[in-house]
């Protein structure tokens, strides 16, 4: 039996605001480029770096509320660092010149955001007057849950509970 594979996984800054838009079948899509650049030392000792820009497509579905797109019309901004997960698919189009162009999209299927391209996880209202508090603490959570909080021992205050609770039912 013949298997194949196409998967992505990206962690890089979001390049743009995402632009969220609805078909006319009532499906609601986002779109924003995500840049991922890697570094490396040349021949001569110095440093080189190549920065890569990738299309990222989310679906919503059916006017279901509460999918991909609308997470990222809430909460994901430009410089917002972000994993995602997905395939590769190419597509082509005639433009209004008749002539044929060619794109590759990342199709997202898994997002978790990492935080903000300043690192800071505090609420941010200077975009449209839209709060986003919820967005960081959602995002250092989640940072958190995949391995990638860089901060050493953590934030206690993200856990205020935490060391007041007492288990007995502790097995050691």
């Amino acid at each position: 039996m013949s298997r194949s594979l196409n998967k992505v996984m990206l962690i890089g800054n979001v390049g743009n605001d995402p632009e969220v838009r609805a078909t006319p079948n009532g499906a609601r899509v986002a779109q924003f480029n995500l840049a991922t650049t890697r570094t490396w030392n040349g021949q001569g000792g110095d440093k080189q770096e190549k920065t890569e820009w990738h299309r990222c497509v989310l679906w919503n579905g059916r006017a279901s509320g509460g999918g991909l797109a609308d997470v990222v019309e809430r909460y994901v901004r430009k410089g917002d660092r972000l994993y995602i997960e997905g395939s590769i698919e190419y597509r082509q189009w005639q433009d209004r010149e008749g002539q044929t162009r060619y794109t590759t999209e990342i199709k997202v299927r898994e997002m978790i955001m990492l935080g903000s391209r300043g690192g800071g996880a505090g609420g941010d209202t200077e975009n449209g007057g839209r709060s986003r508090s919820a967005a960081p603490e959602r995002a250092r959570s989640s940072a958190a849950a995949a391995g990638a909080d860089s901060g050493g021992g953590g934030d206690f205050e993200d856990f205020p509970g935490a060391l007041e609770d007492e288990d007995d039912d502790l097995p050691f």
